[in-house]
Formats: C-alpha cells, structure tokens, sequence
C-alpha cells in the first residue's frame, strides 16, 4: 500500500522558555495573521508535493504539471457538487482529461487517465487513515512559551449520497486555495468580490471581471457548505449544534447576505447585458470583449440560482431543527445491550457437551442471522426452468481437482524459544516487581536478540486488557508502570517501566460466568 501523503507528520511539542531567558518580544510572530498564513501555507502543501512525488512513478512522467491538474480538480469538484450531492468521481475524471491530454499530446490515452485518477486520488489522500493532512505551526502562549500546534485538513472528502452512491465534495480549505483568498470570512469575501465585480465591469475590464465572477461563485459555494454541515450534524445529534446563538445568527446573516445579493447580481447581470449587446464585432478584439460579457452572464445566472437554492434550505432549516429535536428528544432507548460473544456465548459453552451447546447456538444463530426476503420468481424464468430438461449427474458428483498446497515460510524475527524464555523472565512473584532495566540486562546475557522482545512485550503491558483478560478467566495478568524513572539502556530509550503481574480474582469470575 502506497504509505499516506502527510505533508508534515509529527507529535506536538511543547517548549518552554528557559528560566532568565529573555522571552521573544510581542510582534506580528505572535498574533493570529500569522497562524493564518502559516494553515494557508499548509493547504498548499500537497499541491506541490505531487509535483515532487510524481517521480515515484514507475513511467516518464515529468512532462505534467500535477500542481495545475490537481487545482484543476478542485475546481471541477466545487463546481459540479450541489447542496445534497457532491461531484460524480467519474464524471470529474472524465472532464480532467482534456486538460492533462493538453500537456502531453502524443501520450496514451491510458496514460492521461493514469495521471487524472492519481492526482484526484491523492487530493483524497486514499492510503491514511482518515484520509487527512496534517501541518506543525507555531505560536506564542500566553505566558511567552513557544508552543508547536498539529494542524488537520482535508482537500477533497468522500460523503455519501442520498442514493445510496459515493460522491466528492471540496472543504473550506480546497475553496481557500483555488480562490487564492486563504481563512478568510465568507461574508466579507463575498462583499469584496460583488463590489470589484461590479468596478470591472464599469470599466470594461472583462477579463478580470469574469476571473472575480467566479472567485464570487466559489464564495457562494462555501457559505451554502457551512448551512449543509450544520444541518447535517443536526441530523446526527441536536445537541452538537449551537442553535441557541451560532447557527440562528447563520440563518439571520446568510438570508441578508441573500437579498443583498440578489439586488447586487440583478444590477450586475443588466449592466453586462448593456455591455453584451452593444459590442459590435468588428475586429477580433470586439469580437472577444463580446465573448467575455456572455460568459459573464452565464456565470452571474449560476450565481443566483445557487443563492435561490441556499435561500429555499435556509428557510427549512428552522423546521428541520424542530423535527430533529422532537425526533431524538422522543426516541426510545435501546432495548438492550449488544452481546460479548466470547464472554457471554463461546466461553460458557466450551466446557458442556455437543447436545447441550447445539441448543444454545441453534437458539442464537436462529435469532441473530435475522429474516431473509425470498426472491420474486419471474414468468420467463420459471418457463425456462420447466420447460429445461434435467442434466444427468454423476452420483457422487464432479472429480474435485487436487489442490497444490505450499508450505507457508516462517518468517517470524524470534523463535519459539526466544519467546518461551522471554515469558520465562516475564513470569513474576505477584508480590517482586522488577524494573525494565534488569530484565533487559538478564536477557541480553542469554541471547543477544532477546531484549527486543522482552521490550515489545513489555510495552504491550503499559497497557493491559483487563477486561479481556477477566472475562476469558485469565489467573495472571502482566502489567507495567511508569513512575517517571529513565532508562538507562545501552539500545533502548524511554522510561524504565515497573513490571510485574497481578493476580485476578477467579472466584468473582468463575461466579460470572456461571451467571
């Protein structure tokens, strides 16, 4: 498996300051603008890592600039998602391939597909495990300290559909990037597009004015993903959701910011008409500034159907807020718990005989493999099966082929020795712990190896399943504690644990399972 595309991946460190060291001066390294720039950074950060990384790939591929397809990704994915569904995965593969066709021409049309599907792929990040990026930033505590913060975004996520499909859908900050306006307020970028918008076009500067239409569009886009989220979150529990301040204050800003944009891109789309239609096409400058002002009607309309679309969600979101809560307020409990299938079914039944467990299990599996809906038999099949006749068959069947078995190679790092003498050294007096140190030093005398995994199993201890343990009626359970003492090992490092076992309680187990 391809290892996951992080662009920065580390634990958060904090570093205090020294004792009567002087602590950094108050400047712009300690206010917020910076923290900003340095996430818009970050959300960059993937986008030029394809470039680097796409040398890895077994081919020529250096011809294609991945940073160029992979924003031309983002933008084919906001564009296509609508407030319900997100873009068709492929759907965008299919309309990204002209534009990496355009780089390399002469290249297999395999080939362009190879590039759009791994650069769509990696904007997911498939191959983590939440299918994120991370960034380290930092910042300036209260107190002076500087401290290391983990930064998680995502570009480009996977949501499922109401149809039951898969679909893709851009974050905020896959919007901040294509836009170029990075962790900026919705409301107030969408006001700074509108009014350049509107100065463009006054002045005839259409191809500007149709690059600021479609940063608005994108605007548009983002405030309608903020309602969807917070809806949608409603949806899994009520109570996550502030609707006492924030998500009414939402509703209240983004239904004037409606208005006021429906007035603003009305006003707009009749001032480009004006232009459309009285440019004549005389020469090819003309012809272009003509081309320009429709392409700019087509996208101001885009514009206000989208905002005809948030409004109608806005206005069902106050509904939908009181259905959920009456929905979940009201819902009945669980009737009840799940089942511990080894603590509660295997174990109990291991020790009795087959005509008694076959009861309990012919009980279980009954109740527990649930209804099967019978398939609806169809006229032309059921004419075909009458109407076929029977096959004459072997009596006791066909001649079963001979499988060709293999012997699994051992590739294990110990030998069962090494593990029957690291339990050897692992199997304490209840009352005797020992430190990590001295049984790591007991077991380098016998076998060189052997320290390693009398550590590994060690640290497997720090934290000891209990619970598991109780319920399978384990006597003896290993454990291991750190009280803040280092290790002072020659190939290991760390804190120098306490090990020991502890003893269970068996009558108290024996009497739950016989319960």
């Amino acid at each position: 498996m391809r290892p996951p595309n992080l662009c920065v991946v580390t634990a958060t460190v904090h570093h205090q300051t020294p004792p009567g060291a002087p602590r950094p001066a108050p400047g712009p390294a300690a206010d917020e603008g910076l923290a900003r720039r340095l996430k818009a950074l970050a959300c960059t950060a993937p986008l030029h890592d394809l470039d680097v990384r796409k040398a890895n790939l077994a081919g020529e591929y250096t011809v294609y600039s991945m940073a160029e397809v992979a924003l031309a990704s983002i933008d084919l994915v906001t564009l296509n998602m609508d407030f319900d569904t997100g873009a068709d995965h492929e759907q965008v593969v299919a309309r990204l391939l002209p534009r990496v066709a355009a780089q390399a021409p002469r290249r297999p049309a395999a080939e362009h597909e190879r590039v759009a599907r791994w650069v769509l792929e990696n904007l997911i990040n498939v191959g983590s495990v939440d299918r994120g990026f991370r960034a380290v930033y930092g910042t300036f505590g209260p107190d002076g300290a500087y401290v290391r913060r983990d930064y998680d975004f995502k570009l480009v996520e996977e949501v499922p559909g109401p149809d039951g499909g898969v679909y893709l859908r851009t974050t905020d900050e896959a919007v901040n990037v294509l836009v170029g306006a990075l962790d900026t307020d919705v409301a107030s970028a969408q006001i700074a597009a509108e009014v350049k918008l509107e100065v463009l076009i006054e002045r005839g500067r259409l191809a500007d004015a149709q690059l600021a239409a479609e940063q608005a569009r994108y605007r548009t886009v983002q405030y309608a993903e903020s309602l969807r989220r917070a809806l949608e979150a409603t949806r899994r529990n009520v109570r996550a959701v502030d609707w006492l301040r924030a998500v009414p204050d939402l509703i209240a800003e983004a239904l004037d910011h409606v208005a006021d944009r429906y007035r603003h891109e009305n006003a707009i789309l009749t001032n480009i008409r004006r232009v459309r239609d009285e440019a004549e096409a005389v020469d090819h400058r003309t012809g272009e500034h003509k081309r320009r002002a429709a392409e700019l009607v087509d996208i101001v309309k885009d514009c206000i159907r989208r905002h005809t679309q948030l409004q109608s969600r806005l206005l069902e979101a106050g509904p939908l807020f009181r259905a959920e809560q009456d929905r979940q307020a009201f819902a009945a409990p669980p009737a009840r718990a799940g089942t511990d299938l080894y603590g509660q079914l295997l174990g109990p039944l291991l020790p009795l005989p087959v005509e008694r467990a076959s009861k309990v299990t012919d009980a279980f599996f009954a109740s527990g493999t649930g209804l099967r809906t019978p398939a609806a038999a169809r006229v032309c099949d059921l004419v075909d099966g009458l109407l076929t006749p029977p096959l004459e068959r072997e009596h006791l069947g066909a001649l079963m082929p001979e499988p060709d078995l293999v012997a699994t190679p051992d590739d294990s790092r110990f030998s069962d020795e090494q593990m029957d003498t690291a339990l050897h050294l692992l199997d304490l007096p209840p009352d005797a712990p020992r430190r990590l140190s001295g049984l790591l030093a007991e077991a380098r005398r016998s076998d060189p190896e052997l320290p390693y995994l009398l550590a590994l199993l060690a640290v497997h201890a720090a934290s000891p399943p209990v619970g598991v343990a109780y319920r399978q009626g384990e006597e003896r359970l290993l454990f291991a504690v750190d009280d803040g003492t280092p290790l002072d090992d020659p190939e290991f490092g760390g804190a120098d644990l306490i090990v020991g076992t502890a003893t269970l309680d068996a009558a108290a187990m024996a009497a739950e399972r016989a319960s």
